[in-house]
């Protein structure tokens, strides 16, 4: 039998296909994922509110240039003035706080003996001086001055009148 250079070449150009297609390697599709969503910018926490807080309550018989009380007193003469100093505080003294507070002053039975309210504008610590009086004389027995903030009690205070 002969062969022809045609039937070599042949058979050598489909062996050499066949061990090329063999050898080549399945190559894994690239897949670019697409681009992240940006992730949400965080909110801000919203910052507190600054409170305002009654810290303490004191009664007498004079209060100085800061409304605090000099003569601490809980009997008082029936001719005295009574001066409570309320204490107070903001959380927050680089932002003023709006609010009120309110001195009611009552007699044993809860007869109501005197209410005074004041705006403010709180800043820091500081204080505010109340004061009730009268001029005929204080009716012997016990009292209590109730202080209020923002129209809610607060802090009280009783004492005496001998």
């Amino acid at each position: 039998m002969m062969r022809t250079p045609i039937h070599a070449a042949l058979a050598a150009a489909l062996l050499g296909t066949l061990a090329l297609a063999g050898c080549k390697k399945d190559e894994p599709a690239v897949v670019t994922p697409p681009p992240a969503a940006p992730a949400p910018t965080p909110m801000p926490a919203p910052a507190p509110a600054a409170a305002v807080s009654v810290t303490s309550v004191d009664l007498g018989t004079a209060v100085d240039a800061n409304n605090r009380v000099t003569a601490p007193a809980t009997t008082f003469a029936r001719g005295d003035t009574i001066h409570a100093s309320v204490a107070t505080t903001s959380s927050d003294p680089a932002m003023p706080q709006r609010g009120q507070l309110t001195a009611r002053w009552s007699f044993e039975d809860g007869q109501l003996v005197d209410e005074l309210s004041r705006d403010f504008d709180f800043t820091g610590t500081g204080n505010t001086a109340f004061q009730v009086s009268k001029p005929d004389g204080w009716p012997v027995g016990r009292y209590k001055v109730e202080i209020l903030l923002n129209g809610a009690v607060v802090q009280t205070r009783e004492y005496e009148v001998r």
